[in-house]
């Protein structure tokens, strides 16, 4: 007869600040935006997901208010949170809740004590059997099948939306580390505000977004694209065209690309010496959505002197890796965070 542990499954959640990911052994499951519209005067959730993305920038603010409940890779608001959680769980395992999901969540390295305790609880109350945290870099290692067991060092770079986290993995745990609060939203921001200094143009972040992802780079290309979007001028707030190129976009996210090399410097200055001599035999791998940026493996590579790679399943690696964590708990459970 199978027992209660069999029948309940085992899933992975990547609870990230612009999208969260839920898997099992199969596969990802469930890919949706960290993203809530909400009726600001009764609060009640009207939208989850890709609806509420739909929504961004298209509502009357005074009445719907669309919000990401994490900000920078923590969470903002328990209660939106634990309803997200709630209804993507509810999603995966159908409304029969008496097999409630063992479940393996992702958070930042470094959070702390509380900001942990919020994200166990809200997947807890969300309807988990069992909830356990796993650091991203580490869920990602499992993810891309790094050696993490062995004596050697790993050199992890996750480029998500609301945080980079840089780590060096070794016998299983994290050497040494670095979380920057700023990651791809920080991207969209830096492109925004380039074309509202230039141009005298407003855009939103939908736009942005759209300029980095269609003609984006972290590197001057040899094929210069032009993408013309849609704006509000800035003086007179009539709509106004205006047409970026691939080396203007270049140009907008020089700043906060630095912030992302200066913070996997870091991490290599506070790694011992030979993990470091493993590292430039084996690479970095680059992994998070902002690994897809085109050049960014290119920039990298130059600026640490070692050689930098995008793995082939940047966007689903973290939460891959949090599912095969759950069967390596006995193993893993001395390096992972308390709560």
């Amino acid at each position: 007869m199978p027992t209660l542990t069999s029948l309940s499954k085992e899933l992975g959640i990547d609870l990230g600040t612009t999208q969260t990911r839920i898997a099992d052994s199969g596969g990802v499951l469930m890919d949706e935006p960290t993203i809530v519209a909400i009726v600001i005067e009764e609060q009640k959730i009207v939208a989850l997901g890709k609806e509420a993305r739909g929504m961004q920038g298209r509502v009357s603010e005074e009445t719907i208010e669309v919000t990401h409940p994490l900000q920078k890779g923590v969470v903002a608001d328990y209660e939106i949170t634990e309803a997200l959680l709630a209804y993507l769980l509810k999603q995966v395992s159908g409304p029969m809740r008496i097999f409630r999901p063992r479940v393996m969540i992702t958070v930042p390295y470094g959070v702390t004590s509380v900001e942990a305790r919020a994200v166990h609880e809200a997947v807890l109350q969300a309807g988990s059997r069992d909830a356990y945290l796993i650091q991203q870099p580490l869920a990602a290692a499992l993810g891309v099948d790094l050696p993490v067991g062995a004596p050697s060092g790993n050199m992890v770079v996750c480029l998500g939306g609301g945080t980079t986290q840089a780590a060096v993995i070794s016998m299983y745990g994290i050497v040494a580390a670095e979380t920057l609060r700023a990651g791809g939203m920080q991207l969209d921001e830096a492109i925004a505000l380039y074309v509202r200094r230039k141009y005298g143009v407003v855009i939103g972040s939908t736009t942005a977004e759209q300029l980095k992802v269609r003609i984006g780079a972290a590197v001057s290309q040899d094929k210069e694209e032009s993408l013309e979007v849609q704006g509000q001028d800035q003086v007179s707030g009539l709509p106004r065209p205006v047409t970026l190129t691939t080396g203007e976009v270049v140009e907008a996210l020089q700043e906060p690309l630095k912030q992302v090399i200066e913070n996997c410097r870091r991490v290599l200055e506070k790694t011992p010496p030979e993990l470091v001599s493993d590292i430039i035999d084996r690479g970095v791998a680059l992994t998070g959505g902002g690994a897809q940026l085109r050049g960014i493996d290119k920039l990298l590579t130059k600026a640490l002197g070692i050689p930098a790679y995008v793995v082939d399943n940047p966007t689903t690696c973290v939460v891959q890796g949090a599912v095969k964590a759950l069967g390596m708990y006995s193993v893993l459970k001395r390096n992972l965070p308390p709560v």
